[in-house]
């Protein structure tokens, strides 16, 4: 989870757990004062995390995206800045909705006049601080578990972009199976950012390989590079290799 301390993501924890936990009970279990908790709180709700209630906040995040941003955050890091290096100054690119693609946004820092299309709302504080990038967002339906626009909306106005790399992400990949999801209605918007991209580039957990989701989305020989951690174990590189696409092992 990025930009935030060790207690900033105790608070989000415990109000995951309970969201009607006040200040009081927060104070307690934390072991500082209510006035330290209240200036958590004001600061998470400035970065976007929370949402000030009377007496208390909630989570603006869906407790699905939370955890998964809560899930190897070093490792999703790693991917993600290698992945940004990719991009060059002047470049078109697409980025998939994902806690792990998302990252990239921290990355395009220093680099200029970079266009981005996106159906991922968990880019827009990079949006808001790095007035060098020119961020799209693409309309249609909102997931909250996501934070992603899908439907036809989304595909249309995607359709409208030709970039020099689409960044994507799956919840499952395999020779056999390809790239996969468990939102069906993400297949489309992710095989739309493939076809109007010259090049795609794949971001995984190596923990994914040889697992299946609901929905099929691109064959894997159909990505250009794979951008993945060291627990990729040599056969499936080799396999994966075979396949004409270029790998980009990561050392988190």
């Amino acid at each position: 989870m990025q930009l935030l301390n060790e207690r900033e993501r105790k608070i989000l924890d415990l109000l995951i757990e309970d969201p009607h936990i006040g200040v009081s009970e927060m104070s307690k279990r934390l072991e500082v004062s209510a006035v330290t908790v209240r200036s958590d709180f004001d600061n998470l709700a400035e970065k976007g995390y929370l949402i000030r209630t009377r007496g208390g906040a909630l989570p603006a995040f869906h407790p699905e995206i939370l955890a998964r941003q809560k899930n190897f955050p070093d490792r999703k890091a790693a991917i993600a800045k290698a992945a940004a290096s990719f991009i060059d100054d002047g470049d078109t690119i697409m980025i998939e909705a994902g806690t792990t693609t998302a990252l990239i946004g921290r990355y395009l820092l220093g680099k200029r006049n970079v266009k981005v299309v996106t159906d991922s709302t968990l880019l827009l504080p990079y949006a808001r601080s790095n007035p060098a990038i020119h961020f799209t967002f693409v309309g249609g339906i909102f997931r909250p578990e996501a934070e992603s626009m899908v439907g036809p909306a989304a595909v249309q106005h995607l359709e409208q972009f030709h970039v020099k790399t689409a960044f994507i992400g799956t919840d499952g990949f395999s020779m056999e199976n390809g790239l996969t999801t468990h939102m069906m209605e993400a297949t489309e918007v992710v095989r739309t950012m493939h076809r109007r991209s010259d090049r795609t580039v794949l971001l995984a957990d190596s923990g994914k390989w040889g697992q299946a989701g609901f929905a099929r989305i691109i064959p894997l020989k159909e990505i250009d590079i794979l951008v993945i951690d060291s627990g990729l174990h040599e056969p499936a590189r080799k396999d994966i290799e075979a396949l004409g696409i270029e790998l980009l092992i990561v050392e988190e």
